[in-house]
C-alpha cells in the first residue's frame, strides 16, 4: 500500500533538521509525527530541552519550533506493509533542495536511525557546510538501546 509522509514542522529560523524515514502505522492513524507512544522521540526532546513532557501534539510542535528545530521525513511516499523501515519499497524522496533553500539557518541534519541516513544519502546531495549525524533510532523496534543510551547519543542536538 502506498503511504504519504507529513508536511514538515519548521519555520525559517530553524538551525537543526531532524529527519525520520517515514511515519509508522500508528503515526499515520493519529496524523502525528512519532505517534507511537512507545517511541522515545518526544520524551527525548522534552528531556533535552528541559521541558515537562506533554502528550498534547500542539505542545510537541511548539517545542520543536521554539528550539529552532525542524522535523521532517526523508521520504515523501513509499509502499510499505506495517511500520518497519526495512519493509519500504518504491520510495520517493522529499524535495530537500527547496527545503534547505527556504531554511537557510540549518547547519546540522540529524537522522533518526540508520535507514533515514541511508535513504537521504541515496537521494540527496548537500555541500559540506552541513553537518550530518546519524543517531540511534527512537523506534520501539530499536529495543537494544535503552532510553538512557539514546538520550546520551541524542544530546548532540542541544549541543549545537
Amino acid at each position: 500500500m502506498t503511504i504519504q509522509s507529513f508536511p514538515s514542522i519548521a519555520d525559517t529560523t530553524a538551525k537543526i533538521l531532524i529527519l525520520g524515514t517515514m511515519p509508522g502505522a500508528q503515526s499515520l492513524a493519529l496524523n502525528e509525527y512519532y505517534g507511537n507512544r512507545r517511541n522515545h522521540f518526544w520524551q527525548l526532546l522534552f528531556t533535552l530541552c528541559n521541558e515537562s513532557y506533554s502528550t498534547d501534539y500542539q505542545t510537541k510542535k511548539n517545542l520543536i519550533l521554539t528550539n529552532r528545530i525542524a522535523l521532517w521525513d526523508v521520504l515523501q511516499a513509499c509502499e510499505r506493509q506495517g511500520s518497519l523501515d526495512s519493509a519500504i519499497l518504491k520510495e520517493v524522496p522529499n524535495d530537500f533542495d527547496d527545503f534547505l533553500k527556504t531554511h537557510p539557518y540549518i547547519t546540522h541534519i540529524f537522522f533518526n536511525g540508520q535507514q533515514a541516513a541511508k535513504f537521504f544519502k541515496k537521494y540527496v546531495t548537500v555541500d559540506n557546510s552541513y553537518t550530518l549525524v546519524t543517531l540511534p533510532s527512537t523506534s520501539p523496534a530499536n529495543a537494544g538501546f535503552s532510553f538512557q543510551r539514546k538520550l546520551e547519543a541524542w544530546k548532540q542536538i542541544v549541543e549545537n
